[in-house]
Protein backbone atom coordinates (compact mmCIF):
# COMPACT_ATOMS: atom_id res chain seq x y z
CA UNK A 1 0.00 0.00 0.00
CA UNK A 2 3.09 2.51 0.95
CA UNK A 3 4.50 1.49 -2.59
CA UNK A 4 1.35 2.41 -4.45
CA UNK A 5 0.72 5.98 -2.60
CA UNK A 6 4.64 6.76 -2.83
CA UNK A 7 4.58 5.60 -6.57
CA UNK A 8 0.89 7.89 -7.06
CA UNK A 9 2.68 10.95 -5.34
CA UNK A 10 5.41 10.74 -7.32
CA UNK A 11 3.47 10.51 -10.58
CA UNK A 12 1.63 13.51 -9.43
CA UNK A 13 4.61 15.49 -8.65
CA UNK A 14 6.48 14.85 -11.85
CA UNK A 15 3.18 15.71 -13.57
CA UNK A 16 3.14 19.12 -11.72
CA UNK A 17 6.75 19.55 -12.18
CA UNK A 18 6.44 18.79 -15.94
CA UNK A 19 3.02 21.71 -15.78
CA UNK A 20 4.97 24.15 -13.93
CA UNK A 21 7.87 24.10 -17.12
CA UNK A 22 8.01 26.91 -19.69
CA UNK A 23 6.70 25.81 -22.39
CA UNK A 24 7.85 24.07 -24.81
CA UNK A 25 9.42 21.28 -22.75
CA UNK A 26 8.70 18.08 -25.26
CA UNK A 27 9.08 17.65 -28.76
CA UNK A 28 5.79 19.05 -31.10
CA UNK A 29 3.92 17.31 -33.76
CA UNK A 30 3.46 19.44 -36.92
CA UNK A 31 0.50 17.64 -38.72
CA UNK A 32 0.57 17.81 -42.72
CA UNK A 33 -2.67 16.73 -44.28
CA UNK A 34 -0.74 16.02 -47.32
CA UNK A 35 1.67 13.53 -48.70
CA UNK A 36 5.16 14.43 -48.09
CA UNK A 37 7.36 16.07 -51.01
CA UNK A 38 4.42 18.50 -52.02
CA UNK A 39 4.55 22.37 -51.22
CA UNK A 40 2.62 21.76 -48.00
CA UNK A 41 5.12 19.64 -46.94
CA UNK A 42 8.04 21.61 -47.53
CA UNK A 43 6.74 25.21 -46.16
CA UNK A 44 5.99 22.95 -42.83
CA UNK A 45 9.48 21.12 -42.70
CA UNK A 46 11.02 24.68 -43.41
CA UNK A 47 8.57 26.10 -40.24
CA UNK A 48 9.02 23.30 -38.34
CA UNK A 49 13.11 23.49 -38.27
CA UNK A 50 12.99 27.05 -37.97
CA UNK A 51 11.08 26.66 -34.52
CA UNK A 52 12.83 23.97 -33.25
CA UNK A 53 16.06 26.23 -33.43
CA UNK A 54 14.59 28.96 -31.89
CA UNK A 55 12.34 27.30 -29.52
CA UNK A 56 14.43 24.64 -28.10
CA UNK A 57 12.43 21.60 -29.12
CA UNK A 58 12.26 19.03 -32.19
CA UNK A 59 9.40 19.85 -34.15
CA UNK A 60 8.25 16.48 -35.77
CA UNK A 61 6.23 16.96 -39.04
CA UNK A 62 3.72 13.97 -39.12
CA UNK A 63 1.91 13.35 -42.87
CA UNK A 64 -1.82 12.26 -42.79
CA UNK A 65 -3.02 12.23 -46.41
CA UNK A 66 -6.51 11.12 -46.80
CA UNK A 67 -10.18 12.41 -47.24
CA UNK A 68 -9.37 15.86 -48.82
CA UNK A 69 -7.24 16.56 -45.45
CA UNK A 70 -10.26 16.09 -43.09
CA UNK A 71 -8.16 13.03 -41.80
CA UNK A 72 -5.67 15.48 -40.88
CA UNK A 73 -7.81 18.37 -39.45
CA UNK A 74 -9.85 15.85 -37.60
CA UNK A 75 -6.73 14.78 -35.64
CA UNK A 76 -5.81 17.85 -34.65
CA UNK A 77 -9.45 18.67 -33.22
CA UNK A 78 -9.52 15.93 -31.47
CA UNK A 79 -5.67 16.09 -29.75
CA UNK A 80 -4.83 17.56 -26.27
CA UNK A 81 -4.49 21.32 -26.36
CA UNK A 82 -1.51 21.58 -24.53
CA UNK A 83 0.49 23.34 -27.75
CA UNK A 84 2.13 20.31 -28.79
CA UNK A 85 0.10 19.33 -31.66
CA UNK A 86 -0.21 21.70 -34.44
CA UNK A 87 -1.14 21.58 -38.31
CA UNK A 88 0.17 23.40 -41.18
CA UNK A 89 -3.39 23.96 -42.98
CA UNK A 90 -4.24 25.20 -46.60
CA UNK A 91 -7.22 26.49 -48.46
CA UNK A 92 -8.88 23.23 -47.94
CA UNK A 93 -9.25 24.30 -44.20
CA UNK A 94 -12.06 26.64 -45.45
CA UNK A 95 -13.53 24.77 -48.46
CA UNK A 96 -14.22 21.24 -47.09
CA UNK A 97 -16.76 22.76 -44.48
CA UNK A 98 -18.89 23.47 -48.08
CA UNK A 99 -17.37 20.65 -50.17
CA UNK A 100 -18.06 17.96 -47.77
CA UNK A 101 -21.58 17.60 -46.36
CA UNK A 102 -22.52 17.09 -43.57
CA UNK A 103 -19.72 19.47 -42.72
CA UNK A 104 -16.69 17.40 -41.69
CA UNK A 105 -16.16 20.26 -38.96
CA UNK A 106 -16.29 24.02 -38.53
CA UNK A 107 -12.49 25.91 -38.62
CA UNK A 108 -13.79 28.65 -37.23
CA UNK A 109 -15.24 26.30 -33.78
CA UNK A 110 -13.13 23.82 -33.32
CA UNK A 111 -9.59 25.33 -34.53
CA UNK A 112 -7.11 28.68 -33.47
CA UNK A 113 -5.34 30.33 -36.02
CA UNK A 114 -1.82 30.73 -35.08
CA UNK A 115 -0.20 32.70 -37.47
CA UNK A 116 -0.56 32.81 -41.58
CA UNK A 117 2.75 31.69 -43.03
CA UNK A 118 2.88 32.36 -46.64
CA UNK A 119 0.95 31.87 -50.37
CA UNK A 120 2.02 30.20 -53.45
CA UNK A 121 -0.06 31.13 -56.90
CA UNK A 122 -1.70 29.06 -58.68
CA UNK A 123 -0.81 28.75 -62.27
CA UNK A 124 -2.72 28.19 -65.35
CA UNK A 125 0.23 26.26 -67.78
CA UNK A 126 -0.34 24.93 -70.94
CA UNK A 127 0.91 22.35 -73.60
CA UNK A 128 3.63 24.54 -75.86
CA UNK A 129 1.66 23.58 -78.92
CA UNK A 130 -1.76 25.01 -77.50
CA UNK A 131 -3.08 27.53 -79.46
CA UNK A 132 -2.63 30.12 -76.76
CA UNK A 133 0.03 31.60 -75.20
CA UNK A 134 -1.36 34.58 -72.60
CA UNK A 135 -4.59 35.00 -71.01
CA UNK A 136 -6.43 37.25 -73.53
CA UNK A 137 -6.03 34.43 -76.42
CA UNK A 138 -7.28 31.57 -74.46
CA UNK A 139 -10.51 33.63 -73.03
CA UNK A 140 -11.00 34.33 -76.91
CA UNK A 141 -10.83 30.62 -77.60
CA UNK A 142 -12.87 29.50 -75.24
CA UNK A 143 -15.18 32.09 -75.77
CA UNK A 144 -15.63 31.17 -79.48
CA UNK A 145 -16.05 27.17 -78.19
CA UNK A 146 -17.80 26.97 -75.20
CA UNK A 147 -17.14 24.18 -72.39
CA UNK A 148 -14.35 22.53 -74.90
CA UNK A 149 -11.19 23.63 -73.83
CA UNK A 150 -10.24 21.09 -71.37
CA UNK A 151 -7.96 21.65 -68.05
CA UNK A 152 -6.70 19.41 -65.52
CA UNK A 153 -6.20 19.87 -61.92
CA UNK A 154 -5.34 17.46 -59.06
CA UNK A 155 -8.95 16.90 -58.17
CA UNK A 156 -12.60 17.80 -57.74
CA UNK A 157 -12.70 20.37 -55.18
CA UNK A 158 -8.65 21.31 -54.75
CA UNK A 159 -7.98 24.50 -54.10
CA UNK A 160 -6.29 24.81 -58.50
CA UNK A 161 -10.20 23.75 -59.60
CA UNK A 162 -11.21 26.22 -57.75
CA UNK A 163 -9.39 28.85 -58.87
CA UNK A 164 -9.93 28.27 -62.17
CA UNK A 165 -13.62 27.98 -61.88
CA UNK A 166 -13.50 31.36 -59.75
CA UNK A 167 -11.61 32.46 -62.89
CA UNK A 168 -13.69 31.29 -65.74
CA UNK A 169 -17.02 33.01 -63.88
CA UNK A 170 -14.69 36.08 -63.62
CA UNK A 171 -14.12 35.85 -67.55
CA UNK A 172 -17.41 34.80 -68.58
CA UNK A 173 -15.93 31.43 -70.02
CA UNK A 174 -16.77 27.70 -69.66
CA UNK A 175 -13.70 25.11 -69.61
CA UNK A 176 -14.11 21.83 -69.32
CA UNK A 177 -12.66 20.48 -65.80
CA UNK A 178 -10.73 16.74 -65.99
CA UNK A 179 -10.32 15.87 -62.45
CA UNK A 180 -6.94 13.78 -61.60
CA UNK A 181 -5.50 12.36 -58.81
CA UNK A 182 -3.04 14.69 -57.66
CA UNK A 183 -1.02 17.14 -60.17
CA UNK A 184 1.56 14.78 -61.52
CA UNK A 185 -0.56 13.00 -63.71
CA UNK A 186 -2.61 15.84 -64.87
CA UNK A 187 1.03 17.80 -65.70
CA UNK A 188 2.03 14.26 -67.46
CA UNK A 189 -1.23 14.14 -69.81
CA UNK A 190 -0.66 18.17 -70.56
CA UNK A 191 2.83 17.52 -71.70
CA UNK A 192 1.44 14.14 -73.69
CA UNK A 193 -1.45 16.81 -75.26
CA UNK A 194 -3.96 14.50 -74.12
CA UNK A 195 -5.22 17.96 -73.09
CA UNK A 196 -4.26 21.54 -73.43
CA UNK A 197 -3.99 23.30 -69.68
CA UNK A 198 -3.54 21.93 -66.31
CA UNK A 199 -3.74 24.25 -62.95
CA UNK A 200 -1.33 23.31 -60.12
CA UNK A 201 0.62 25.30 -57.91
CA UNK A 202 3.66 27.15 -59.22
CA UNK A 203 6.11 24.54 -57.54
CA UNK A 204 4.39 21.77 -59.54
CA UNK A 205 5.41 22.84 -62.99
CA UNK A 206 8.66 24.73 -62.61
CA UNK A 207 10.78 21.86 -63.80
CA UNK A 208 8.70 21.20 -66.99
CA UNK A 209 8.24 25.01 -67.97
CA UNK A 210 12.23 24.94 -67.33
CA UNK A 211 12.54 21.90 -69.81
CA UNK A 212 9.96 23.75 -72.16
CA UNK A 213 7.40 20.86 -71.87
CA UNK A 214 5.04 23.46 -70.63
CA UNK A 215 4.21 27.23 -70.86
CA UNK A 216 2.91 29.30 -68.09
CA UNK A 217 -0.07 31.45 -69.24
CA UNK A 218 -0.70 33.68 -65.96
CA UNK A 219 0.14 33.13 -62.12
CA UNK A 220 -3.27 33.83 -60.25
CA UNK A 221 -1.63 35.78 -57.29
CA UNK A 222 -1.28 39.83 -57.15
CA UNK A 223 2.54 39.45 -57.45
CA UNK A 224 4.69 38.24 -59.87
CA UNK A 225 6.27 34.86 -59.17
CA UNK A 226 9.50 34.89 -57.94
CA UNK A 227 10.16 31.53 -59.71
CA UNK A 228 8.48 32.92 -62.93
CA UNK A 229 9.27 36.32 -63.04
CA UNK A 230 8.83 36.67 -66.85
CA UNK A 231 5.18 35.48 -66.51
CA UNK A 232 2.26 38.20 -65.97
CA UNK A 233 0.03 38.10 -63.24
CA UNK A 234 -4.07 37.22 -63.78
CA UNK A 235 -4.48 41.25 -62.65
CA UNK A 236 -1.87 42.11 -65.50
CA UNK A 237 -3.72 39.86 -67.68
CA UNK A 238 -7.21 41.98 -67.52
CA UNK A 239 -8.38 41.19 -64.29
CA UNK A 240 -7.35 43.75 -61.41
CA UNK A 241 -8.46 42.17 -57.36
CA UNK A 242 -8.39 38.92 -58.65
CA UNK A 243 -6.62 36.54 -56.90
CA UNK A 244 -6.44 32.55 -56.06
CA UNK A 245 -3.47 31.43 -54.24
CA UNK A 246 -2.38 28.23 -52.18
CA UNK A 247 -2.14 30.17 -48.48
CA UNK A 248 -0.52 28.23 -45.79
CA UNK A 249 -1.05 28.74 -41.85
CA UNK A 250 -0.40 27.64 -38.34
CA UNK A 251 -3.43 26.32 -36.30
CA UNK A 252 -4.12 24.63 -33.65
CA UNK A 253 -6.74 22.84 -30.99
CA UNK A 254 -9.42 25.48 -30.25
CA UNK A 255 -8.76 25.08 -26.40
CA UNK A 256 -4.59 25.89 -26.52
CA UNK A 257 -4.12 28.59 -23.61
CA UNK A 258 -3.64 32.14 -25.28
CA UNK A 259 -0.12 32.18 -23.66
CA UNK A 260 0.98 29.38 -25.80
CA UNK A 261 -0.80 30.62 -29.17
CA UNK A 262 0.88 34.00 -28.45
CA UNK A 263 4.08 32.50 -28.52
CA UNK A 264 3.76 29.81 -31.50
CA UNK A 265 2.51 33.71 -33.36
CA UNK A 266 5.45 35.57 -32.31
CA UNK A 267 7.80 32.40 -32.91
CA UNK A 268 6.54 31.99 -36.28
CA UNK A 269 7.10 35.97 -37.24
CA UNK A 270 10.20 35.89 -36.05
CA UNK A 271 11.25 32.75 -37.99
CA UNK A 272 9.55 34.52 -41.26
CA UNK A 273 12.09 37.34 -41.30
CA UNK A 274 14.64 35.25 -41.47
CA UNK A 275 16.76 34.69 -45.13
CA UNK A 276 16.63 31.16 -44.67
CA UNK A 277 12.79 30.93 -44.53
CA UNK A 278 12.24 34.07 -47.34
CA UNK A 279 14.96 31.87 -49.66
CA UNK A 280 12.76 28.70 -48.95
CA UNK A 281 9.24 29.76 -49.84
CA UNK A 282 11.05 31.68 -53.15
CA UNK A 283 12.27 28.03 -53.65
CA UNK A 284 8.74 27.03 -54.24
CA UNK A 285 7.11 29.71 -55.93
CA UNK A 286 5.90 31.63 -52.73
CA UNK A 287 5.76 34.28 -50.46
CA UNK A 288 6.10 35.11 -47.10
CA UNK A 289 2.75 36.70 -45.52
CA UNK A 290 3.32 38.24 -41.92
CA UNK A 291 0.82 39.29 -39.85
CA UNK A 292 -1.56 39.17 -36.85
CA UNK A 293 -3.71 35.92 -35.52
CA UNK A 294 -6.58 37.60 -36.18
CA UNK A 295 -5.70 38.49 -39.96
CA UNK A 296 -5.44 35.24 -40.24
CA UNK A 297 -8.81 34.23 -38.97
CA UNK A 298 -10.50 36.92 -41.15
CA UNK A 299 -8.84 35.05 -44.02
CA UNK A 300 -10.12 31.87 -42.88
CA UNK A 301 -14.01 33.18 -42.71
CA UNK A 302 -13.08 34.88 -45.77
CA UNK A 303 -12.15 32.26 -48.26
CA UNK A 304 -15.11 29.82 -46.52
CA UNK A 305 -17.71 32.06 -47.42
CA UNK A 306 -15.82 32.43 -51.17
CA UNK A 307 -15.64 28.52 -51.41
CA UNK A 308 -19.67 28.40 -50.08
CA UNK A 309 -20.78 30.19 -52.72
CA UNK A 310 -19.18 28.89 -55.61
CA UNK A 311 -19.39 25.14 -54.44
CA UNK A 312 -22.88 26.03 -54.33
CA UNK A 313 -23.58 27.70 -57.92
CA UNK A 314 -21.09 25.53 -59.37
CA UNK A 315 -22.27 22.03 -57.95
CA UNK A 316 -18.63 20.78 -56.94
CA UNK A 317 -18.35 17.49 -55.76
CA UNK A 318 -15.68 16.10 -53.59
CA UNK A 319 -13.39 13.21 -55.57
Amino acid sequence: MFKRSSLILLTLFFATLSLAQPYPNKPIKLVVGYAAGGAVDVVARTIGQSLSNSMGQSVIVENKPGAGTNIAVKSVIAAEADGYTLMMAANALAANMSLYQPAPFDAERDLVAVSLIGRVPVVIAANPNAPFTNIKQLIEAAKGKPNTIAFGSPGNGSTPHMAIELFARAAGIDLQHIPYRGGSPAITDVIGGQLPLVAVNALEVLPHVKSGKLKVLAVLSPNRSAIFPDVPTIAESGFAGFEASVWYGLVAPVATPKPIVNKLHDEVQKALQTKDVRERMNAVGGEVVQGSAEMFTQLIRSERQRYAKLVREANIQPD
